[in-house]
């Protein structure tokens, strides 16, 4: 019996990928979820997903690849975690996840934003690095889950006040004054400063400051910016209130079907990724606030004494309607955590 030549280049293909390990296998393809349009110059978590997407193609040499579904393609918050936590390796999800992800399945991640805790973009860094709150939180996770929770991504600066009546410059200033409350935890902020919160959805966010149905609002400069709030806003508190972070969730079971080597490169990917973000963001914040300025806003950055005031009115309260979600343990630890990370930063 004659082979062509044909049929003896198929035999000796074969043969190679038969000897020859991990040649055969297909590569993997990962599915990545997130809110958000695809657009890295106006969506933070997109730029992370189009690093990380390549860091980890890189890293495992393409055979494992990623398929990003930005705009809640995949579903919505509580949709794409069901999805994510679904046994089996038929469709591997990596989902970048807000707090609403996350809290239904770890409400104890609602300790990482009590208001005030971190007093730089640094501090928050080393909490969501290096303390045991953030290292409890990802084994905790899992063990729940069994999926694992690797990254704070970083997207966009922290959340400031603005009005349009006087320069807050301490928790005293915001009496009489009425504020947008986006949750009840807004709204419990301003009650412990001695004003009120009235919930405001986003889209009607800009008639009701330009009419005065309330004189405030907080967000991050890129968001007041992104809403033209500068308009009707004249004063600009930056009172590092909230740190801004979605958080990076990967299947488990996705996670545990890859060789020591390769799952070192999706760690790895995650984290390259998340030190560009904090670059990119660092720098856009402060472009951000430097156009609000331009256009008008005056901008104050409170002393340590001034911030203190906020801190002592505003975390009580906030933590004991905390302690229903969170646990009284964790919010403990958070804080302990976030003072360290604090003081660590200022070396």
């Amino acid at each position: 019996m004659k082979f062509s030549k044909v049929s003896a280049l198929f035999v000796l293909f074969a043969l190679f990928a038969v000897m020859v390990p991990g040649y055969a296998e297909a590569a993997v393809e990962v599915k990545m979820s997130y809110n958000g349009p695809g657009d890295v110059e106006n969506n933070a978590v997109h730029l992370y997903a189009v690093n990380f997407k390549k860091f980890v193609e890189e890293g495992t040499g393409g055979e494992v690849t990623i398929a990003l579904f930005p705009d809640s393609q995949l579903g919505n918050e509580e949709e794409r975690m069901e999805l994510l936590s679904k046994q089996g390796m038929n469709q591997p999800i990596v989902n970048v996840a807000s707090f609403a992800g996350v809290a239904p399945v770890f409400p104890e991640i609602y300790a990482t934003a009590v208001p005030f805790m971190f007093d730089s973009f640094k501090a928050a860094h080393i909490f969501h690095d290096e303390s045991r709150f953030w290292k409890n939180a990802q084994e905790e996770f899992h063990k729940r889950t069994g999926a694992y929770l690797l990254e704070a991504v970083e997207e966009g600066g922290f959340l400031a006040f603005s009005n349009n009546k006087r320069e807050i410059r301490k928790a005293e200033d915001f009496a009489g004054l009425k504020f947008r409350g986006m949750d009840e935890g807004q709204v419990i902020l301003y009650k412990s400063f001695g004003a009120s919160g009235t919930p405001i959805p986003w889209t009607e966010l800009y008639m009701a400051l330009k009419t005065g149905v309330v004189d405030g609002q907080m967000n991050p400069a890129m968001y007041i910016k992104m809403g033209s709030l500068q308009e009707v806003q004249k004063y600009l508190t930056l009172a590092n209130i909230q740190y801004s972070d979605q958080f990076l969730v990967v299947n488990g079971d996705f996670m545990d079907s890859l060789s020591e080597e390769h799952k070192k490169a999706v760690i790895e990917a995650a984290k390259k990724a998340n030190d560009l973000n904090r670059k990119a963001m660092a720098e856009q914040d402060q472009k951000d606030i430097d156009f609000l300025v331009e256009k008008g806003m005056n901008a104050y950055s409170p002393t340590e004494e001034e911030m203190e005031t906020f801190r002592s009115a505003a975390q009580p309260a906030y933590v004991e309607w905390l302690k229903s979600k969170a646990g009284e343990d964790w919010l403990t630890l958070a804080l302990e955590c976030a003072k360290n990370a604090n003081e660590m930063a200022k070396k």
